[in-house]
């Protein structure tokens, strides 16, 4: 077996790429036939934990993740062979085939891709020969001519893999058709040829009104458009890279919500359904290196609630819960938080009662120290904001597992998890326990979870180290009273909205 290939390249970042990749695997999933993802190259700090080889866990980036759920395959490390996850401007840690390396990330960008290029071609190999179709996902564009001398995420993978390219603008935006028509011209001759069609992507509008544009980008490149696909606001997927919003967002396809008598009381105390108690308003610190933001996601759709992304301490005024979400270079975002004074603006917020919840790094910050004796986050030691009595010792070795987990008897603001069982994942360097000596002195972090979450002695504070709290049903009910939509459902939505955006035959051309 030797699947047939085809790729979604983009005029840029963000112009739908991930999105439509997700909706193709789903697609060729529905019909019958054997699907993977795959992408040879992320940068990402949004990361899923799933099988490697020798029977070990490793990271690939989130978006090839739902890609392989939505083709209804099993995520494994050879969909996403090189994960680039920033931990500063200009410095990144390299993941290969689900593991750090060391060595790779000390190489300067342009010195990698010979190292990293024949298990990048081994594993699409690997993937071609165990399925019908693979769906590829570029990254960027492919005409960044920069970097075309040391590609191995685009135009090389499309050239090995000899794919059927669609190319992929954001109209919203404005200029998409000189963003095609511009990076047609820049394709190296004879890869032009591999561009099966263009997508106009999150159209808002009367599309008449397009005419006579897409007949003379053909007439310019041979090219026909192939897809128009409208705007769409809620679709169930998290945005692949960055913060997904750049201000307050409420939701735009409601959940499932049953009586306010489940949701989740402001400051501890019992629940009711008085409007008062129910969560409102959520605060997610955004510091720069903020990382699986994605979990989120199912923040958005709960009734009632607005999700704010907070870099001010004004930012946290009228929030009943603050989220210290992961980070990867938790020192480095805890000194950046301290120097915009959200430290304090964190301690008041949970001296009133306020909610508080820390994941992964997150949790970490709220411990009272963090201790790096081996050099993992550069920093060195440093204080934590004291909010829980715990301290954190950084390791050369990440933790990386999917992970089932009950929570205890929780207290508090956090009560309506107690018993409630969750189904998550762990990457992190640090290994976490209560402080010695304020445990000599009856100071200790209530063990919600074992080894895993921690309280304090009020209840309105939590760290956890488990990712993906928010997409987990059970949880999402016990805090919230809501019931999210399956992933199978996000998926077939998907689906149904390119068959309807493509042209008759169009989908079934690329792999004919």
């Amino acid at each position: 077996m030797t699947a047939r290939c085809v790729m979604v390249l983009g005029t840029s970042s963000g112009a739908g790429k991930s999105w439509l990749a997700t909706a193709l695997c789903r697609h060729y999933a529905q019909q019958g036939l054997k699907v993977a993802p795959f992408k040879a190259q992320n940068m990402s700090n949004n990361a899923r934990v799933v099988p490697a080889a020798e029977g070990r866990m490793g990271e690939i980036g989130s978006a090839q993740y739902f890609q392989a759920l939505a083709a209804r395959a099993v995520p494994d490390v050879r969909m996403n062979p090189l994960l680039l996850k920033p931990e500063a401007d200009t410095h990144s840690q390299v993941v290969l085939m689900g593991q750090v390396s060391r060595e790779l990330t000390a190489l300067p960008w342009r010195g990698r891709s010979a190292h990293v290029w024949p298990q990048i071609a081994a594993a699409l190999d690997a993937l071609r020969t165990e399925h019908d179709v693979v769906v590829i996902e570029g990254a960027g564009s492919p005409a960044e001519i920069n970097l075309m001398d040391s590609d191995v995420v685009n135009l090389r993978v499309a050239r090995h893999a000899d794919a059927r390219c669609l190319l992929v603008a954001d109209i919203d935006r404005g200029g998409a058709f000189a963003h095609l028509y511009g990076t047609w011209a820049l394709l190296p001759e004879g890869d032009r040829a591999r561009i099966a069609g263009f997508v106009l992507n999150k159209f808002r509008g009367d599309a008449s009104l397009l005419a006579p544009a897409p007949e003379q980008l053909q007439a310019l490149t041979g090219v026909p458009t192939v897809a128009v696909v409208p705007m769409r606001f809620g679709h169930g997927l998290p945005e692949e890279d960055g913060v997904f919003d750049a201000a307050a967002t409420q939701a735009h396809a409601p959940l499932q919500a049953e009586s306010a008598a489940s949701a989740l009381p402001t400051g501890g105390g019992s629940y009711g359904n008085d409007s008062e108690t129910v969560p409102r308003r959520i605060a997610v610190i955004a510091y720069p290196r903020i990382s699986n933001l994605d979990e989120f996601q199912p923040l958005k759709n709960v009734p009632g609630v607005t999700l704010t992304w907070a870099r001010t301490p004004a930012a946290l005024h009228g929030a009943d819960t603050v989220i210290l979400p992961g980070s990867k270079a938790t020192a480095a975002d805890l000194a950046w938080l301290r120097a915009q004074g959200l430290d304090a603006a964190i301690a008041q917020h949970a001296a009133r009662g306020g909610r508080v919840l820390g994941i992964c790094g997150g949790l970490q910050m709220l411990g009272e120290a963090l201790i790096d004796l081996h050099g993992v986050e550069s920093l060195g030691n440093a204080p934590g904001l004291g909010l829980l009595p715990l301290v954190t010792s950084f390791e050369p070795d990440k933790t990386l597992r999917r992970t089932q987990a009950r929570f205890g008897d929780v207290a508090g603001a956090w009560s309506a998890l107690s018993g409630v069982a969750a189904v998550g994942y762990e990457i992190h360097a640090g290994q976490t326990a209560q402080h010695p000596a304020m445990a000599a002195q009856g100071d200790v972090a209530r063990d919600v979870v074992p080894g895993l979450a921690w309280q304090n002695a009020a209840g309105n504070v939590l760290g956890v180290y488990l990712h993906g709290l928010f997409e987990d049903a059970a949880v999402l009910h016990a805090l919230f009273g809501a019931r999210a939509p399956s992933l199978d459902a996000v998926f077939d939505g998907l689906a149904a909205e390119i068959e309807r955006a493509f042209a008759p035959g169009a989908l079934a051309s690329l792999i004919g």
